[in-house]
């Protein structure tokens, strides 16, 4: 039985990639790390949380002592990193809280692996490997035309996007220096089931659907290319059985949208299914964010070639399952709205 710790499990992506694996294998043990902070929600794993083979653990992955003790009871075999500050706006606001959890924050984990991992001469225990869940957004902007490679050189905009490429060097430099077993994986944006509600789609969403104004910056037109989470979890999944150590593999949907393309998507689809007074009326133009990169687009070819990886989920399919699934779970955004979903770690944890 393979043991997977998975750090940032209880976020948008993590917890999707958690009952993604548990509902696909029965042969492994997930120990899920989390330290609970905004984002992390552990109602986004009810489905699993009494799984025989998951475990909770709330801790930072900042704590040397807590994740040195997770090594020492368990023999992991992987190392999936989610877990990091992701959203652009609040790294503007604290950068330094980016850096502490981003890149120190990897580094105790890289350290730790490699101490639980490794033996002598620059080896390491057979069949274990490091996986850094990474973004697009450490290429910085594209123009017009154009796709991110593997090999398009680092050039963050955000204090973000520059604390996820920190820890993406400290990976590597772990590699090249020490031989650890690793990849990295950069994606496009998400969308899908669980992602917090300052996010472009569940904000938007949950706007509609309050009737409250829909900021959106500058003139709306930046470009992002979207991908639904499941086909995001399948992709790292392969890169963690298949992909060559060492290597970086970016992982898009070639489903290149304006953000005010989405908005107007959206609307579209609660104007026809909950109430014809939702209209494009509640778009509202704001300042543009400080640094805003203007267009992002990922070349999968590599994983594709490589792993056989292709996205399953058309945009035109997935949002109007992502917003469907917000519909039915309208208690889960509130519940995150008003703060109470906090409140389930102590109601579910504080009598064991």
């Amino acid at each position: 039985m393979k043991t997977y710790l998975v750090t940032g499990g209880a976020g948008f992506i993590g917890a999707n990639f958690v009952q993604y694996m548990l509902n696909k294998y029965t042969d492994i043990k997930i120990i899920n790390v989390d330290s609970l902070t905004y984002a992390g929600n552990l109602e986004n794993l009810i489905s699993v949380e009494h799984n025989q083979n998951y475990e909770f653990i709330q801790a930072d992955i900042r704590d040397e002592k807590a994740i040195n003790q997770i090594f020492e009871k368990y023999d992991v075999d992987y190392v999936v990193n989610f877990a990091a500050e992701s959203h652009v706006d609040r790294s503007i606001e604290n950068p330094s809280i980016f850096v502490e959890t981003n890149v120190n924050g990897t580094l105790n984990l890289l350290n730790l692996a490699k101490k639980h991992w490794e033996l002598e001469d620059d080896q390491f225990k057979p069949g274990k490997k490091y996986v850094q869940i990474s973004t697009d957004e450490v290429y910085g902007s594209l123009g017009e035309t154009g796709y991110f490679t593997e090999t398009t050189p680092l050039d963050p905009h955000s204090p973000y996007s520059s604390s996820k490429a920190s820890g993406d060097l400290m990976v590597k430099a772990y590699a090249d220096t020490y031989k650890m077993p690793v990849n990295i994986t950069r994606c496009s944006n998400n969308y899908g089931p669980y992602q917090f509600p300052e996010k472009l789609i569940p904000l938007v969403i949950n706007n509609c659907l309050k009737k409250e104004n829909i900021p959106v910056y500058g003139d709306g037109m930046n470009i992002r290319d979207w991908l639904f989470v499941e086909d995001h979890c399948k992709a790292i999944d392969m890169v963690i059985n298949d992909g060559v150590v060492g290597e970086v593999y970016n992982i898009g949907g070639h489903n290149e949208k304006t953000n005010i393309d989405i908005i107007k998507t959206i609307i579209a689809h609660l104007n026809k299914k909950v109430d014809s007074s939702i209209s494009e009326e509640l778009i509202t133009f704001v300042k543009d964010r400080k640094g805003h990169d203007r267009r992002y687009g990922i070349d999968p070819t590599k994983i594709s070639k490589e792993l056989n990886w292709l996205p399953d989920t058309p945009f035109e399919e997935g949002i109007i399952k992502t917003i469907d699934w917000y519909l039915d779970n309208r208690e889960w955004t509130n519940k995150i709205v008003s703060g109470e979903y906090k409140d389930y770690y102590s109601n579910m944890y504080s009598q064991k």
